[in-house]
């Protein structure tokens, strides 16, 4: 990676600068790792990529950075309380932001927008009138989320988030989709021509995840150690999680095991009250989010990873990155089973029926009893991380996209006003 690429490089030789905006709102960068991962690509592809986002809580906090070549421009944002009037709120919000901070950023090639929510399209549109393209990044699908994780059915604000998709996919000259689920929804469902459409996958950075030798005192005095990584919320299945193993404790007896639960969300406190009311505050242990470094001695020590997302419209169809990072470290994973988890992992993982909390307590009990099929499952899991799944593959999806938007388009100056039109003035 050419972390010192200056703003004027560009990967062509003498082909003019080319500028990107990348529009996020939901987590800050470089936090959001999918986002950073785009922003290092195409900064070593010679963009000059800029960063409109949230600030962190705890990292991510400064309004204005400059990392690795990569210009961040940060705004305060309070997340949504007290149901809908308060996502509107915190939406509102983010949009005036955004483009209050484009507007000092300046003219710009490519508009790059992640979603949620499928609001960033209004900025897009207003950039676009200026003559950027607009590239929609789908990181989720926001009528199944919203059916996943509020529980409301088809009502009032389902329709909504329908029509909000339509008008991004719409608007959009080229959609990047995190697998090919997400390709098939933004071909049949959005309308778009296959060939605007890249998949750009989401994949660890093996740099990150590279294991270390493992650790015993982490099992807390037991033979196995379990481990769960990733975000704690109301579709995220840790309360499945819990109850399996409330299940291989009582209806299985096995007592032989720690468990760690690496990570923060909005159902965290709900979790540890659940472990508690089950009887497991002894052998489940919560660490909120921690630094990479006792991350990855948690994954080298664990035994088995448990990715206990529960079948619903969002998770069969949806690429887990916990599942993706499970095995770049190596690990054996326990899933229930969805489309995207099969594709994702293949023989890395074992399968339980769809939000089955019997039939996953008893495939963890099957790996912890069979060691040498951990081992083939973890070797598995890390080839097909360095092969089909790698980064690499990604990067050459990410620019071809980009290629594509910008086909027969002149670049942007940077001390140019920002332009109202490509059509010449009457």
């Amino acid at each position: 990676m050419l972390g010192n690429t200056s703003f004027g490089d560009t990967a062509g030789g003498d082909r003019p600068d080319r500028r990107a905006l990348i529009l996020v709102e939901n987590l800050s960068v470089p936090f959001d790792r999918r986002v950073w991962q785009e922003c290092t690509t195409l900064r070593d592809a010679g963009w000059t990529v800029h960063v409109i986002c949230p600030q962190g809580s705890k990292r991510d906090t400064e309004p204005e950075a400059e990392i690795d070549g990569v210009r961040i421009h940060r705004y305060p944002l309070r997340a949504a309380t007290g149901g809908p009037a308060g996502y509107l709120r915190e939406y509102g919000s983010a949009l005036w932001h955004t483009v209050r901070l484009a507007r000092k950023v300046g003219p710009v090639d490519v508009v790059h927008a992640c979603n949620p929510p499928d609001l960033l399209f209004l900025p897009a549109l207003w950039l676009k009138r200026r003559g950027a393209r607009f590239v929609f990044d789908q990181h989720d699908l926001v009528p199944e989320l919203y059916l996943s994780r509020f529980d409301r059915g088809e009502d009032l604000l389902y329709r909504a988030v329908c029509a909000l998709e339509r008008l991004t996919y719409r608007a959009a000259d080229v959609v990047l989709a995190t697998n090919e689920s997400y390709r098939d929804v933004a071909i049949r469902r959005g309308g778009r021509q296959p060939a605007d459409v890249f998949v750009v996958r989401s994949a660890p950075e093996t740099d990150r995840f590279q294991p270390v030798p493992p650790e015993p005192e982490l099992k807390r005095g037991k033979p196995h150690l379990l481990c769960y990584l990733g975000v704690m919320g109301p579709q995220d299945g840790v309360d499945y999680a819990l109850r399996a193993l409330a299940k291989m404790r009582d209806e299985l007896g096995r007592t032989d095991w720690h468990a760690v639960f690496v990570g923060a969300g909005d159902a965290f406190d709900a979790m540890v009250e659940l472990s508690r009311r089950l009887g497991l505050s002894e052998q489940v242990q919560f660490t909120g989010r921690i630094p990479d470094a006792d991350l990855v001695r948690y994954l080298s020590t664990a035994d088995v990873c448990l990715s206990p997302d529960p079948h619903n419209p969002l998770n069969d169809v949806s690429t887990m990155n916990k599942v993706l990072e499970y095995m770049a470290m190596g690990r054996p994973i326990v899933s229930f089973d969805l489309r995207e988890a099969r594709v994702s992992a293949g023989d890395a993982a074992v399968y339980a029926p769809a939000n089955d909390e019997a039939g996953f307590a008893k495939l963890i009990a099957l790996l912890l009893d069979d060691p040498e099929r951990r081992a083939r499952m973890g070797k598995i899991g890390q080839e097909r991380i360095s092969g089909r799944l790698s980064w690499r593959n990604s990067q050459a999806s990410l620019l071809a996209a980009y290629a594509v938007a910008c086909r027969d388009r002149t670049p942007a100056s940077a001390g140019d006003p920002v332009r109202t039109s490509r059509r010449p003035r009457r």
